[in-house]
């Protein structure tokens, strides 16, 4: 009677086990998909940063382009 009990007990905690097992290949898998979203969000942040940069360096260009022209035109104010 007491092995019954015993070896249902261990079934139990077996089914426990077997469902833990997956649910942690299903958050690896899950975790893993996660990384790949987070390195293509960091590959967009970067690429925005380089366009604003090099926004950054055209209107800075444009910039000293006027002030070379308000002198030339002696439109100091």
């Amino acid at each position: 009677m007491t092995d019954n009990i015993i070896l249902e007990h261990l079934r139990h905690i077996r089914g426990k086990v077997d469902k833990m097992g997956d649910d942690i290949t299903d958050l690896k898998q899950r975790m893993t998909s996660l990384e790949v979203v987070m390195a293509s969000v960091k590959y967009e942040v970067a690429h925005c940063a380089e366009t604003d940069a090099r926004q950054q360096l055209s209107l800075d260009r444009l910039s000293e382009r006027i002030d070379r022209i308000e002198r030339r035109l002696e439109l100091n104010e």
